[in-house]
């Protein structure tokens, strides 16, 4: 699995690294390279890159925000999901013991496969079929007394494939939103801003720091895509506690 904390480190490396070479190139460059006129006719160009650089990194930013969001959403949809599912079973009453008890049997191995304990297990999103089969079996083979249990058998039997079809979203979506080409000619660019920048800025300590600073912070932003692309796993992973809280609450 990819180390985001590691790529955030090399292209910061590489970033300060392209700033003190511009430093460095700059002292080796003639006079007549450097004229005011030259000095523009470089800025201009390299406004216009910067321009189209901040704009690209914004819509990554927020494309991975946003898929985050969603797969934040529906993770906590299902766990008040499977709350309600409980609490109908449990009004249904001492038949539906066996569905509560594969309820709960199916969440656990979703908890494990989103959150496994061990990273090297791997996050695995795809739903445990068998046990969904079952579930939903079993509350079909409930058979309801009055009125009042068979409401709770049809609200219970919609939520479990509700639940089922959560889960298939979730795979479904795990896919990467971030289009990997797209961030590397990002990186490319912002290698191409800062050497220009460099090689422009005056070589005294508070420049550099100031690129540096700089090289810093879009490293930083580059980190945040690259978490917010990994929601079950990395620094900024979705927390599982609604759906634990909602398992130890099945069967309490």
């Amino acid at each position: 699995m990819m180390n985001t904390i590691l790529i955030a480190i090399t292209i910061s490396a590489c970033l300060i690294s392209v700033v003190l070479l511009g430093m460095r190139l700059r002292l080796l460059l003639p006079d007549n390279q450097m004229t005011p006129d030259t000095k523009e006719t470089v800025k201009l160009a390299m406004g216009l890159v910067a321009t189209m650089t901040a704009l690209l990194l914004g819509l990554l930013v927020s494309s991975a925000k946003s898929a985050y969001d969603t797969t934040r959403d529906e993770v906590i949809a299902m766990a008040a999901k499977v709350s309600y599912l409980d609490g109908l079973l449990t009004a249904y009453g001492a038949e539906a013991s066996n569905a509560r008890a594969l309820l709960r049997a199916g969440i656990e191995t979703a908890v494990r496969g989103m959150w496994p304990e061990r990273r090297a297990e791997g996050v695995r999103l795809a739903p445990d079929a068998q046990t969904g089969h079952a579930l939903y079996a079993a509350i079909q083979e409930l058979t309801p007394q009055d009125e009042l249990q068979r409401g709770l058998k049809a609200q219970a039997a919609g939520l479990a494939v509700e639940l089922r079809q959560l889960r298939y979203l979730l795979l479904v979506q795990s896919v990467s939103s971030i289009s990997r080409p797209l961030l590397w000619v990002v990186v490319s660019w912002l290698l191409m801003i800062f050497l220009s920048f460099s090689v422009l800025a005056p070589s005294n300590a508070t420049a550099r720091a100031a690129l540096i600073a700089a090289a810093l912070s879009v490293s930083g932003a580059i980190f945040l895509i690259l978490e917010f692309d990994r929601p079950f796993s990395g620094v900024m992973q979705i927390p599982s506690d609604p759906i634990k809280n909602a398992v130890g609450q099945v069967l309490k």
